[in-house]
């Protein structure tokens, strides 16, 4: 039988919701364009559901059946192929942190107003576990009494189904590599932004200033040095620092850990960063 024959009986396959042959794995290095057309089938038929949970902002707390229910069972079956890749697959140094359900416990944190482009903008509201939220208002208060400066929240708690909606969301920026995409997008239960335990924070400054375009602008901060020798007193910890292999450094990214609280003992701060 052609090869044309055969992708022409998959993609009718596809249309009535017929399951591809298992041997018809995932490419890791880049999606076979039959698969980057079901990526891009996949995001068309949830983006009614993304629309109306940004309306309701309530995207962080997406449920995986709430992700699953507008798909046949062709399409849950090939979004189930991302959720289940391994990072020890894909070279990822992140450790899995486990599954965020969206039914978590979480504080809302509404009405945070940051100034982007000489305009003041609300952001949306983030979601962080109550624990994580009251230490992180200490840090700031203690920041904003020693600069008069305060760094906000920009993203908090998110789901590991809104994380794995983000992973193929963004694998067109990547030319629909997992590999490339891995390396800037977490896999879900292997985000921080989706475990409780070790929950992140990624900051953003009230001047807009969040590094995500360029990580130097939010290193060169006042407040960015002054977490560097103050965060893990209230438990807060830089994620993913220079020189550490296998990850992107990303100044604004810190997360929480207890452990480090109670460990706290008053010595002296770490040398600040050197650029």
């Amino acid at each position: 039988m052609g090869k044309k024959i055969i992708q022409m009986l998959i993609i009718v396959g596809l249309g009535l919701g017929f399951v591809r042959p298992g041997s018809a794995s995932l490419n890791l290095d880049k999606l076979s364009s039959m698969d980057v057309e079901q990526v891009q089938n996949l995001l068309a038929k949830l983006e009614p559901l993304i629309k109306e949970r940004e309306s309701a902002q309530s995207l962080a707390t997406l449920t995986f059946d709430e992700l699953y229910a507008p798909l046949n069972e062709f399409e849950q079956s090939f979004l189930k192929e991302f959720q289940n890749l391994k990072g020890d697959e894909l070279g990822v140094s992140i450790p899995f942190r486990g599954i965020a359900t969206g039914k978590e416990e979480l504080t809302v944190i509404k009405d945070q107003q940051v100034t982007i482009n000489d305009k003041v903008t609300i952001l949306p509201p983030q979601y962080l576990p109550p624990n994580v939220n009251e230490k992180y208002l200490e840090m700031v208060g203690a920041m904003e009494k020693d600069l008069g400066k305060r760094l906000f929240v920009e993203s908090g708690y998110r789901s590991s189904a809104y994380q794995l909606y983000l992973f193929i969301f963004y694998l067109k920026n990547h030319e629909y590599s997992i590999r490339e995409t891995v390396k800037w997008v977490a896999l879900p239960g292997y985000s921080e932004h989706g475990a409780p335990q070790f929950q992140a924070i990624d900051f953003i400054s009230a001047n807009g200033i969040s590094g995500e375009e360029n990580p130097q602008l939010f290193e060169d901060l006042q407040e960015y040095h002054w977490l560097f020798e103050n965060a893990s007193r209230f438990g807060f910890i830089l994620s993913y620092p220079k020189g550490k292999p296998g990850i992107t450094f990303e100044p604004w990214h810190w997360h929480y850990e207890q452990s480090e609280v109670d460990s706290a003992d008053g010595s002296r701060p770490p040398t600040p960063p050197v650029h």
